[in-house]
């Protein structure tokens, strides 16, 4: 029997769609622990984002890996013939960072790439999204978090053909308090009043050739995700951001994805709690340079 959607538990959702199989796959946060357990990641296939087959093994830690909890995140890619996970980690005495993974199939097994995150060793970083530039280089994006700088930032590194290293230092892109919507939160535990968040990057090239970036924080109505643009195309900007949140109703970490019918939808994980996040998929559409929901179009 398929499970359906909203019987997935999942945070932070990627879908890849598979034009010549009809199918889609689910990735995402899969511990059922996820703020504290280690265990691996898990993906789902459908072919109509309601009934889905699985849950699927594609990543289980190898003796010696150096993260030991909060596997998040993973996003997949298509990448010079190999499927490609980016994924955060985080253990005991070292920063969470973003480590590349490697595959020959969509759904793994996939397998470290490098000896280490990608990320700055002494950043407490996560979300890591691929950007290929239009020189074919590929980039990092990713948070560098609030936790560590109370003003979560958003920041690009380039990396090697061969995704094992960064080359060069990183660019910072933005800070979260220069979005109109966000506002900032307390954290107790990290002794910090007033935090802005960083989270859960993803680029998007329009038709009209405009560089745009989902990112998450945390608005008038909780957890939402907003939406900035490159006013050079670039990767490195600058950035300029929307006043309003795209989605702004306690729900986030969102990615694009084009439907088997061509439809641009948008997934997120709602609501922002655990155990009750699903996986949500919308509509949207490119209008006047920018993302809107599509008129008409409810959540499902």
């Amino acid at each position: 029997m398929p499970i359906q959607r909203a019987d997935i538990q999942i945070r932070d959702p990627f879908i890849v769609t598979i034009p010549e199989e009809r199918r889609y796959l689910l990735f995402g946060t899969t511990d059922k622990d996820c703020w504290e357990g280690g265990t691996g990641f898990d993906a789902y296939s459908s072919a109509d984002l309601e009934g889905w087959e699985g849950p699927f093994p594609i990543f289980r830690p190898p003796p010696g890996f150096w993260g030991t909890k909060n596997f998040w995140a993973p996003e997949v890619h298509r990448h010079r013939g190999r499927w490609l996970l980016l994924a955060s980690f985080k253990a005991e005495g070292r920063c969470r960072g973003t480590q590349a993974l490697a595959a020959d199939a969509p759904l793994g097994p996939y397998a470290p790439v490098g000896r280490g995150p990608l990320t700055p060793p002494e950043w407490e970083c996560l979300d890591g999204t691929l950007f290929v530039d239009d020189a074919g280089a590929p980039w990092l994006v990713f948070c560098h978090e609030w936790v560590q700088t109370s003003d979560g930032e958003m920041c690009a590194v380039r990396l090697r053909a061969d995704l094992t290293g960064a080359e060069g230092d990183p660019v910072r892109l933005f800070r979260a308090s220069e979005a109109p919507w966000v506002r900032p939160i307390r954290n107790t535990r990290w002794g910090i009043e007033r935090g802005y968040v960083t989270d859960g990057p993803f680029l998007h090239r329009t038709a009209g050739g405009a560089v745009l970036m989902l990112w998450s924080s945390f608005g008038a109505e909780g957890y939402a995700i907003g939406v900035a643009r490159s006013a050079t195309g670039r990767v490195t900007g600058p950035w300029t951001q929307e006043d309003t949140p795209l989605y702004g109703r306690d729900g986030g970490h969102g990615m694009l994805f084009r439907a088997l019918d061509g439809r641009l939808m948008l997934t997120i994980h709602a609501p922002n709690r655990t155990p009750q996040e699903r996986p949500i998929f919308i509509e949207v559409a490119e209008r006047g340079g920018t993302l809107k929901l599509a008129e008409g179009r409810s959540p499902r």
